[in-house]
C-alpha cells in the first residue's frame, strides 16, 4: 500500500533554517539573530562541573563554533553541514523547560527528548520560517534527542543496541560530530574522557557497519524481533511466522487518514475510534478508555482469524504504539504503519469546516506532544517523496 499526501515543506527556496544557516557564515550569533526561539537559551543556568562556561546559550555559541572547526567539516556534503549546524544550534532546546535546581545542583532531566518533541513542534508550525522538508525536520529533531548517546551509550544495558535503534533514525556519523562539537564546546574538568567516549561511539558505529546506514539485517521479521526482544543477536536470521498484515494509520486528527484508507485500503475492515466514538455517542471531548476497549474487542475478532484490518487512529504516542504492535505481532501479524501529515494551516482550517469540531487548545496540545512514529517500531517500512510510509 502506497499513499501520496503532502508533508507541508516543498522544494528548497533559499530561505529556511538551512539557507539562514549558510548565509550567516555557520555563526550561531547570526542565524540567532534571524530565529529568535534561541534566545530561549539565555541565562538558563547549568552545573558549572560540565559547564563552566555559563549559560545554555553561551555553551551553544561554543558548540556551533566548535562543529565548524571539526576536522572533518570540509569533507561533510553542503546539506550535512546544514543538518548539522541547525542541530547543534537547536540541540539543547529542551533545557529551558526541563532546568531547576535540585539539592543545590542545576539539572536539566529529560531535556533532550523534551527538546525533540519542541523543536518538530517549532518546525511544523512555522513551516514556510523553518523551510524543511519532512525528512529534514526529523533527522535534526532526532539529532536533538539522540545528542548525549555517544557519551552515555557504555551505561545501557545493551550498548550495541541502543546504537543499531539509533541507526534506524538518524546517520549515526552526523550524531558522532554533533557530540564531539558538545563535548569540546564546555569547560570541562575532563574533556578529554568525553570524547574518548566519543570516539568509541564513532569506532563501535563503523565496527557494526552502521556508520551511515541502518542495520543490514537478514530480513524484516529478523530486525523487527531484534527491536522488540531483550537479547536477540543482530546477525540472527529467523524464519519470518507472520501470515498476515495489519496496518496502523498515524497522523494529526484531520490529515486525511479516512481519505487514505478510501483510495487506498483495498476494501480492507477498518476499526476507527472516530467511528466508534460516532456509533456509541462518545465526545471526543471525553475520555477515550472505553472507546479503545470497544476497539481491542473488535481488533481481537480479526487476529484471532488471522484477517487483515487497518487500526484508524492518531497513534503519536509512542507507548501506545508500543502496546497496539505488542498486540499483534504476538498473533503473528506484520504490523505496518502509515504516517500522514498536511500542513498546521490546513488542519485547523479543516477543523473549523468540520461538524464535530475540536478544540483548538487540544490539536495544539497534541502538536506539542507528537511522539514521531520510527521505522525500528514496525515491521518493514518504505519513504518516499510525499508519502510517508513506514
Amino acid at each position: 500500500m502506497k499513499g501520496n499526501v503532502g508533508t507541508g515543506s516543498g522544494q528548497e527556496t533559499g530561505m529556511g533554517i538551512l539557507a539562514a544557516a549558510e548565509r550567516g557564515g555557520f555563526s550561531f550569533e547570526a542565524l540567532a539573530d534571524e530565529y529568535p526561539e534561541l534566545d530561549l537559551l539565555r541565562g538558563v543556568k547549568q552545573n558549572p562541573r560540565y559547564h563552566g562556561e555559563g549559560d545554555v546559550y553561551c555553551h551553544t555559541t561554543m558548540v556551533c563554533r566548535e562543529l565548524v572547526n571539526l576536522e572533518e567539516w570540509e569533507g561533510l556534503t553542503a546539506k550535512e553541514r546544514k543538518l548539522l549546524f541547525a542541530a547543534g544550534a537547536f540541540h539543547d532546546i529542551g533545557k529551558p523547560s526541563c532546568t531547576r535546581l535540585e539539592d543545590g545542583t542545576w539539572t536539566s532531566p529529560r531535556h533532550t527528548i523534551e527538546g525533540e518533541k519542541i523543536f518538530r513542534a517549532m518546525a511544523y508550525r512555522q513551516q514556510k520560517r523553518f523551510g524543511l522538508t519532512w525528512e529534514e525536520r526529523e533527522t535534526v529533531a532526532r539529532l536533538i534527542r539522540c545528542h548525549g548517546l555517544p557519551v552515555w551509550f557504555l551505561k545501557k544495558r545493551r550498548p550495541e543496541y541502543e546504537l543499531l535503534k539509533a541507526a534506524e533514525s538518524v546517520p549515526l556519523k552526523l550524531l558522532y560530530l554533533l557530540s564531539k562539537g558538545d563535548v569540546r564546546g564546555r569547560m570541562n574538568s575532563a574533556p578529554e574522557k568525553l570524547e574518548e567516549y566519543v570516539e568509541l561511539f564513532g569506532q563501535t558505529a563503523k565496527e557494526l557497519g552502521i556508520w551511515e546506514e541502518p542495520y543490514p539485517f537478514a530480513n524484516d521479521y529478523t530486525r523487527y524481533r531484534y527491536y522488540h526482544s531483550d537479547s536477540l543477536w543482530e546477525g540472527s536470521e529467523l524464519f519470518d511466522s507472520t501470515s498476515f498484515d495489519v496496518w496502523m494509520m498515524a497522523g494529526l486528527p484531520l490529515s486525511g487518514k479516512d481519505t487514505w484508507i478510501e483510495h487506498h485500503g483495498k476494501g480492507l475492515p477498518v476499526i476507527s475510534l472516530d467511528d466508534i466514538r460516532q456509533e456509541y455517542g462518545i465526545s471526543p471531548r471525553n475520555h477515550s478508555g472505553k472507546v479503545v476497549q470497544i476497539a481491542m474487542e473488535r481488533a481481537r475478532v480479526f487476529l484471532r482469524k488471522k484477517e487483515p484490518f487497518i487500526w484508524n487512529a492518531t497513534n503519536l504516542i509512542a507507548d501506545n504504539r508500543r502496546k497496539l504492535c505488542s498486540l499483534f505481532s504476538s498473533y503473528e501479524a506484520r504490523v505496518r504503519l502509515i504516517y500522514l501529515e498536511v500542513p498546521y494551516e490546513e488542519i485547523f482550517h479543516r477543523n473549523q469546516k468540520r461538524e464535530r469540531s475540536l478544540p483548538e487548545q487540544v490539536l495544539e496540545r497534541m502538536i506539542d506532544g507528537m511522539e514521531m512514529p520510527e521505522a525500528w517500531e514496525v515491521y518493514g517500512f518504505e519513504k518516499g517523496e510525499g508519502r510517508h510510509v513506514l
